[in-house]
């Protein structure tokens, strides 16, 4: 997620410490390395994201062509969500959950477990060493503009709650899994050493486990006070433990990212299953302006029950929370990925909205009831694609969004509701890579 990779890095060490001669081919941010893929006997792709996996597919066909012999494997979140679709196109194992113990396993000549694997784990330190540097990555941009060098690490995987839209459910099923806290520490203090500022965790929700989170934060922050840092935490955990988000700004949070996705009550609790409300939102939206530490959600505005003053709504409730610049312009955007294995298609009403699955976009189609709607997600997307390029301000996008939307809905020009100018941008960090799915 545009950080160096946690899930490169720490079976790279599991493979070694088995024996094997191990090379770490970010493609995110190198070529593929030919070479290395000559010479293989097992080529491992780390699929955490639909993004990564529709990029991979390509590559996995490369490969097969440059070491015909080579086990193909896949793992992460999306490979065992497209098992299929990978095994035709040549991978020949799929390890799903856990994956380090069944990476392991192949290099050691042996069948990993078949389907998930939910196995507690002792973990081993993250091996970095052939992945590039951490000042390839994204950056920190701090008030007044100052830089900072990004590490990644996680505390955690899986999640122990049961969101219907969220890909971390169909592999964990409501269960979640710690890093042993000395190696997460571990982990921070390579990466310092290797020049990190700041800290992200990609721990799907970092207030899964309280206890366990709470005691990374105090020690590491004993250890490095400087060290900044942002977690991911659900609007449900942030009430649940008001209590301790003091702590945040006390240890260097720089921002939290909260999963927001939309604000219509009947969507949150009966098709997303999201377990917050709109006055949730609102209230830690208040909260964490309390503590002094930015929020920063995302959304998921565009889907098949939604409606056009749906859209208004929550454009309008951004601008009056003062939250314009704290929200990256591609979480108004975003369209609702239906992929395979998704809770979601447990429900009638998802059946009645979605078509076919399209393979090259491993995803279920939908068209919306108002074709409008369609009309202006690819319009927004193209639009605000352009306007990152050109670097316009967030609060211009924004403006622009508005009105777009007014002209979908007839032509009507409203003024958006008058609020407060909000914080500046400047005085907000954020990263410079916003990546999301």
């Amino acid at each position: 997620m545009g950080r160096q990779p946690f899930g490169l890095a720490s079976p790279a060490a599991w493979l070694r410490q088995a024996g094997a001669q191990v090379t770490c081919n970010d493609l995110a941010r190198e070529p593929l390395n030919e070479d290395a893929v000559r010479a293989a006997n097992l080529v491992a792709f780390y699929l955490p994201m639909h993004t990564a996996t529709r990029l991979a597919v390509p590559v996995i066909e490369r490969t097969r062509r440059l070491s015909p012999a080579a086990n193909l494997c896949a793992y992460g979140l999306y490979a065992f969500m497209n098992a299929k679709y990978l095994r035709d196109r040549g991978v020949e194992t799929i390890i799903g959950g856990e994956f380090e113990q069944g990476l392991a396993a192949l290099v050691r000549g042996e069948l990993p477990a078949a389907g998930v694997s939910l196995a507690r784990q002792q973990f081993l330190l993250p091996d970095r060493g052939t992945l590039p540097p951490l000042d390839k990555y994204a950056q920190l941009v701090l008030p007044g503009g100052k830089r900072r060098t990004v590490g990644y690490t996680e505390a955690s995987r899986g999640c122990k709650h049961l969101c219907r839209h969220c890909p971390v459910v169909p592999v964990y099923g409501g269960q979640f899994r710690i890093v042993q806290k000395e190696v997460v520490l571990a982990d921070v203090r390579q990466q310092v050493a290797a020049g990190a500022q700041h800290i992200t965790f990609g721990d799907p929700d970092f207030f899964n486990g309280i206890r366990h989170a709470t005691e990374v934060l105090r020690e590491m922050h004993a250890e490095f006070p400087a060290v900044t840092y942002d977690v991911t935490i659900k609007v449900e955990h942030l009430l649940q433990h008001e209590s301790y988000l003091p702590l945040l700004p006390e240890t260097g949070c720089a921002f939290v990212v909260s999963a927001v996705e939309c604000l219509d009550d009947y969507v949150l609790s009966h098709i997303f299953e999201k377990g917050h409300t709109r006055a949730d939102f609102i209230r830690v939206a208040a909260l964490l302006r309390e503590v002094g530490v930015a929020l920063s959600p995302t959304f998921i505005p565009f889907h098949p029950w939604m409606s056009l003053e749906d859209y208004e709504e929550l454009l309008s409730t951004i601008a009056a929370l003062e939250l314009i610049e704290q929200v990256s312009p591609v979480q108004l955007a975003i369209r609702l990925l239906i992929p395979e294995g998704s809770r979601l298609l447990e429900l009638p009403e998802a059946q009645a909205a979605v078509d076919t699955f399209e393979p090259a976009g491993l995803c279920y189609r939908w068209k919306h009831r108002d074709p409008r709607v369609d009309k202006l997600q690819r319009d927004v997307e193209a639009f605000i694609g352009q306007a990152v390029t050109a670097k316009r301000e967030r609060r211009a996008i924004f403006a622009d969004i508005w009105k777009m939307l007014h002209d979908t809905m007839g032509g009507i020009a409203r003024p958006l509701p008058a609020t407060p100018p909000g914080r500046p941008r400047i005085t907000i960090p954020y990263l410079t890579e916003p990546w999301y799915c």
